[in-house]
């Protein structure tokens, strides 16, 4: 495959920088950039922002409302919103949702919740994980028992990331007992606010609430929000999470996060010199980068491979896993460059508004902490990367 970018997307670049510079929050932006944590105000007015200009929904066909890019774009996009600042798109209705509603829903379905997504009228979040079912995602207990026209649900979902925001659920639940575990399973449609859903906070390591566990009690659920046809839940499921593990890789917030490291190390001294002339340090700079660069290539092949409307298969799985620990990687180096200074927690810091002089007089300080404690999660959640390697070992190498 050829990776010179042609003329024409160097024009497409220069359109999307252009764009940013226009239109990117500047408050948001700069809330991206020092780690800040983001309001949902801040992330749907974003998410506003590129509906206008029909980029927020940047891999849907464009009969549904996506721009029509390809693998290439897409790639631009991404990086260079990343570079500039620019939130990450809350993934569950857009980029999770959307593209199974596209392949299996009716068409009632696309009319309905496609355009909600779009406009924000609906924030979603995922049901998936349970208690003792996480990475064993066949093994879910939460039902669904059909009453005429209507599911009765009951059970609990965990880790259930913004569902502090959402007002929508999109759950897997057991339908069939009786046949094997992934034969059972439906996905379904839930509103947050119907009676019997109760929502609890999770405190995470570092400091946020960004995760819930979500209750159903005799939830009742209209039978129009099954999505395709009961017991097949778990072709869906595995269809939503090939994308949602292609976005875990994160390409353009590595090349970000890079780009930051690299500042660091240069203007933090170890006896008298750059950071970036330890030979310790530079060694795993250049070796993350190098790794970097080794993804960035995979992970156009894979979005090339799947642009005719093809669906990312085991590769997904390889992108996740190298995508997080490159991640992982980067956000460790920039806590250890900053040394003690890293070490106070100040949770005013995660905000906007925060005027205090930086811990050692280094900006980056105050949140590098919790960022890197906050994404050891990156390797865990959408399936831990020692489940992605038996899906390898399995589909590629046939082991």
């Amino acid at each position: 495959m050829d990776l010179q970018f042609t003329p024409q997307e160097e024009a497409f670049r220069a359109e999307v920088q252009t764009f940013l510079k226009e239109k990117l929050p500047a408050n948001i932006a700069k809330k991206v950039k020092a780690g800040q944590r983001l309001s949902k105000e801040d992330q749907a007015q974003w998410h506003a922002i590129l509906n206008e200009r029909g980029w927020y929904a940047n891999h849907w066909p464009e009969e549904h409302g996506g721009p029509g890019w390809g693998a290439v774009e897409k790639f631009i996009f991404d990086t260079e919103c990343a570079l500039a600042g620019g939130p990450r798109i809350v993934p569950f209705g857009v980029n999770m949702l959307g593209p199974v509603l596209i392949k299996y829903g009716s068409e009632a379905h696309k009319n309905y919740w496609l355009p909600r997504i779009l406009s924000g009228e609906d924030w979603w979040c995922q049901g998936y994980s349970e208690p003792g079912s996480g990475s064993d995602l066949a093994s879910v207990k939460t039902t669904a028992v059909r009453e005429g026209d209507h599911y009765i649900v009951n059970g609990q979902k965990t880790w259930t990331t913004q569902g502090q925001h959402a007002n929508m659920i999109f759950c897997l639940v057991r339908t069939n007992r009786e046949v094997k575990a992934q034969a059972g399973i439906s996905f379904l449609l839930v509103d947050m606010n119907t009676p019997g859903v109760e929502l609890r906070p999770i405190r995470t390591l570092d400091g946020d609430k960004e995760v819930n566990e979500v209750f159903f009690t005799d939830v009742k659920v209209p039978v129009e929000n099954l999505v395709g046809e009961e017991n097949k839940g778990w072709t869906y499921a595995k269809y939503l999470l090939t994308y949602e593990r292609t976005g875990i890789a994160g390409v353009g917030f590595c090349i970000s996060a890079l780009a930051k490291l690299k500042v660091i190390a240069a203007k933090v001294h170890k006896n008298g010199k750059p950071l970036s002339e330890d030979p310790l340090f530079a060694a795993r700079m250049a070796r993350v980068e190098i790794d970097l660069e080794n993804m960035k290539t995979t992970n156009l092949r894979v979005i090339a491979s799947v642009a005719g409307g093809g669906v990312p298969g085991a590769e997904s799985s390889m992108l996740k896993i190298r995508g997080t620990e490159i991640r992982q990687e980067i956000l460790s180096l920039i806590r250890r460059a900053m040394g003690v200074y890293a070490q106070p927690y100040i949770d005013a810091a995660q905000y906007e508004g925060y005027e205090e002089a930086p811990v050692g007089g280094i900006d980056e300080a105050a949140t590098a902490s919790a960022n890197y404690f906050n994404y050891r999660k990156l390797s865990i959640f959408g399936g831990s990367n020692e489940i992605q390697k038996n899906i390898i070992s399995k589909m590629i190498l046939g082991l």
